[in-house]
């Protein structure tokens, strides 16, 4: 396995596996996600792979097939009230293909996304995890985040 950045002959299996993930948050939660759905569409991806700001690290197999991604995003904060200057890296998306899962994938690509953070001088990772999303929250407290915040939120409808 090599993990590298993604690049354009990447696209149709970042669908297949972004496919992936949205049908666990659809699972989870129905009423926020659509069946049969994905985050990006593809001239949204090929603009992401040009886009240094927010890179996309994927993991292959041996025949360079992906087999897992981590979606990242570099984000600045300066000068925002009482919060310090520091640069993020925020992981927006992981996955490891359903039929790939418990080869220690995941734990590589979050280790070359620390990596990937060190290199550009940032401060921390951080990342969302939906608390329906049981196995991803063991996932990362294994790889040792710890909550930073809580969204919380009250349905008004039924």
């Amino acid at each position: 396995m090599e993990i590298r950045f993604a690049q354009e002959k990447d696209i149709d299996r970042l669908n297949a596996l972004l496919y992936q993930v949205a049908a666990v948050h659809h699972e989870g939660r129905p009423d926020l996600f659509r069946s049969n759905s994905k985050k990006y569409r593809d001239v949204e991806l090929l603009e992401l792979l040009q886009r240094p700001d927010k890179p996309i690290l994927v993991a292959v197999n041996e025949e360079d097939r992906v087999i897992g991604y981590a979606f990242c995003v570099l984000q600045e904060h300066k000068d925002e009230g009482a919060l310090a200057d520091v640069t993020t890296l925020y992981l927006d998306d992981l996955c490891v293909d359903e039929t790939c899962r418990g080869q220690h994938i995941g734990k590589a690509l979050y280790s070359a996304v620390l990596d990937l953070a060190k290199e550009r001088n940032c401060y921390n990772v951080t990342l969302n995890v939906w608390s329906c999303n049981e196995s991803a929250l063991r996932f990362y407290e294994a790889c040792g985040l710890k909550p930073q915040k809580i969204t919380m939120e009250q349905i008004l409808t039924p």
